[in-house]
């Protein structure tokens, strides 16, 4: 297994990882909006996709946001989001190995922190906390446009 940047060329296999993270939402985006939006991201400033190639297929993903800051001497911050490893490889090693070369990445750019929301009942909070998280410090709290 590699661990690269993500590639504009790596759409489908990025789409049918997003369409298990996301079965149960039904909002992934379709067509040629999504493509023109996944090479926006890949572009975006400061976002990496990190990818899990496995023999040619992505397997896993990881986007890490890193955002300028006024506090804490101006260091970064990043957030991670999109954390995605194919079903048929959970509990393998690999969203782990991702997930920390996602967080190698962030301390490169001297992110003083990395946050992430999980949801509550996707059972991935004990995954995470392996990788070194933890919800002692802070609260995660979010708001929907209605």
């Amino acid at each position: 297994m590699k661990i690269r940047e993500a590639r504009a060329e790596d759409f489908d296999g990025a789409m049918a990882l997003y369409q298990e993270l996301t079965s149960d939402k039904g909002t992934l985006a379709q067509g040629e909006q999504a493509r023109t939006q996944w090479e926006t991201i890949l572009n975006y400033p400061g976002t990496t996709v990190l990818a899990a190639d496995l023999d040619g297929r992505v397997v896993c993903l990881v986007t890490l946001h890193v955002l300028p800051n006024l506090t804490v001497g101006t260091r970064p911050y990043a957030l991670i989001e999109n954390v995605v490893t194919t079903s048929a490889l959970h509990r393998k090693g690999i969203g782990k190995q991702v997930m920390q070369a996602a967080i190698d990445c962030a301390w490169a750019e001297d992110a003083y922190k990395v946050m992430l929301l999980t949801g509550k009942h996707r059972g991935a909070k004990a995954f995470y906390e392996k990788v070194g998280f933890n919800d002692d410090e802070k609260h995660g709290m979010i708001i929907r446009k209605t």
